[in-house]
């Protein structure tokens, strides 16, 4: 009751007020007509009150977010679904979803009336402009009284999660050519460890290499039978995201940190998608281990960049340490390595230049502020002489490394400059060739 009390609205409590007024004046006046008014006026949110108390309506609630992981910008829509489980017809119900409010606010609903045993479907679309995880509900329920003299609200626990992950950009097919000059975890370790009889072959085609024919299954099937590709090498790869606060320009959507995220996530799903065993590094060391290519890489790296934030750390100490732990770990390098990278002084990029370790692939995708050109100062927040360094500097000592580079300033334009990220002399190579 003392629950119910409290939550009497403006109208009950002016109802109050106006009943117990009007039975002070009434004794101090002597007039009992106006002591029946008052009672009657005081007697009516009570009543609401213990009325609404005594209610036993029991409510289920499911919600289903669809889809429940989306870029920056797109609509989601969430299905509420409101059940009286009780044998009781509910009254006037407010039912509202708790919504925060980056995804558009709050989600209001009116429902007059559920029987007994009764469904009412619920639904609203939201969407937000910047990434993030935001949790959408609990849902809370406001039982009101027909004459508005009392609310009490009721809150389910149920809550679900939105994922807003960066704008993800499509790019031309096609890896970088090199791309596949990683190792991986070769699967050709396995063969000559468990015997050949567990390689699975396939029919010679024309243009097969005459030294990957499995004379065993030959002489088994009466045609030449040779090795499949994936027997022997395994496409891999590395996407490294500098994060440092001090080489990124601007704040918000148009700044050069949610620039490379985005480039960062348009790179990782189109690799991901194309078959390669990647893993997740920034500067502050491994993020995400190296996934095989079966889709749940790219959900768990959209997730990770979905609440990446700017660091605060000074150097590229513990992500360069990681890119070559993994390239001397007994292979001859990494396969394809991506950076995506903010102003880099010249130390910096002279030490990113190291980290290039026998055949492999490197590719460094520069992002620059917009109304700075190649002859911005770098390296500011670092620690690093910030006159010594400019982005071409940067640009041409990778280059000197053995890097291929590539400048944009939106992640839009990433898909412009794949090709000529993709390029080794001429050539391009594409998936399935």
């Amino acid at each position: 009751m003392r629950r119910a009390l409290a939550g009497l609205t403006t109208r009950g409590r002016s109802f109050v007020a106006a009943g117990v007024t009007a039975i002070v004046c009434a004794f101090v006046l002597g007039e009992r007509d106006l002591l029946r008014a008052g009672v009657l006026v005081l007697a009516l949110p009570l009543l609401c009150t213990l009325a609404v108390s005594r209610t036993r309506y029991r409510l289920a609630c499911a919600r289903r977010l669809d889809p429940p992981r989306l870029p920056v910008g797109r609509e989601a829509r969430v299905d509420l679904r409101l059940e009286n489980v009780s044998r009781l017809p509910s009254g006037l119900l407010l039912v509202e979803d708790r919504v925060p409010y980056a995804l558009g606010g709050r989600a209001r609903f009116v429902l007059d009336r559920i029987e007994s045993h009764g469904k009412r479907h619920l639904g609203y679309r939201i969407r937000s402009d910047v990434r993030g995880r935001f949790r959408v509900g609990p849902l809370t329920v406001r039982l009101a009284d027909p004459f508005g003299m009392v609310e009490l609200v009721r809150s389910f626990s149920l809550a679900d999660t939105l994922t807003v992950t960066p704008t993800i950009v499509p790019l031309p097919a096609g890896r970088p050519a090199g791309a596949w000059a990683g190792g991986g975890d070769s699967v050709a370790r396995a063969v000559s460890a468990a015997g050949e009889d567990d390689v699975t072959p396939r029919e010679y085609r024309h243009g097969d290499d005459l030294r990957r024919v499995h004379w065993r299954s030959t002489a088994r099937h009466g045609e030449l039978m040779v090795r499949r590709e994936e027997q022997h090498r395994q496409s891999s790869g590395t996407l490294f995201l500098d994060t440092r606060r001090g080489v990124h320009w601007g704040d918000g959507p148009g700044g050069t940190f949610e620039q490379a995220v985005s480039a960062t996530a348009s790179i990782g799903v189109h690799l991901a998608r194309s078959g390669m065993n990647l893993r997740f590094v920034t500067d502050g060391g491994e993020a995400l281990p190296a996934a095989p290519a079966d889709g749940t890489f790219e959900g768990r790296l959209l997730d990770a960049l979905a609440v990446a934030r700017a660091s605060t750390e000074a150097s590229l100490t513990a992500g360069l340490a990681a890119l070559r732990g993994r390239a001397g770990a007994g292979r001859e390098g990494d396969g394809l390595v991506v950076a995506v990278l903010g102003a880099l002084s010249e130390a910096e990029a002279r030490s990113l230049a190291t980290a290039r370790r026998g055949t492999g692939t490197c590719v460094a995708v520069l992002v620059e502020a917009r109304g700075h050109g190649p002859g911005a100062p770098t390296g500011a927040g670092n620690g690093a002489d910030t006159g010594a360094g400019t982005a071409g500097t940067a640009a041409r000592l990778l280059r000197a490394g053995g890097w291929r580079v590539v400048t944009i300033r939106s992640a839009a334009e990433l898909a412009g400059v794949w090709r000529q990220a993709g390029q080794a002399g001429d050539d391009l190579v594409r998936d399935g060739s």
